[in-house]
């Protein structure tokens, strides 16, 4: 299973970095996690795939609390815009 994650990022840093370097080493550590692969552009479009072994664990990953903070401070933050995918 995949999840595809596109976004436009707003201007700044603000603990994005930090934050996507932490949620890559929880996300590891998931059962059920198979990999990721994410791209940015130079207008900071971006798209992050993240790969799971079934919906239960794609699911379980989306439930992660540290994860649920992630997703707070990036509506807050640091997108202007973003779409989730699941395939």
């Amino acid at each position: 299973m995949a999840v595809i994650f596109s976004s436009i990022r707003n201007d700044g840093d603000d603990g994005y970095a930090a934050m996507s370097e932490e949620m890559g080493r929880l996300a590891a550590s998931q059962p059920g996690y198979l990999g990721i692969e994410s791209a940015r552009d130079s207008e900071g479009f971006g798209i992050t795939a993240s790969y799971w072994t079934d919906e239960h664990a794609a699911r379980a990953w989306k439930g992660v609390a540290e994860h649920a903070v992630a997703q707070r401070l990036g509506r807050e933050r640091w997108y202007r815009a973003y779409r989730v995918r699941v395939a």
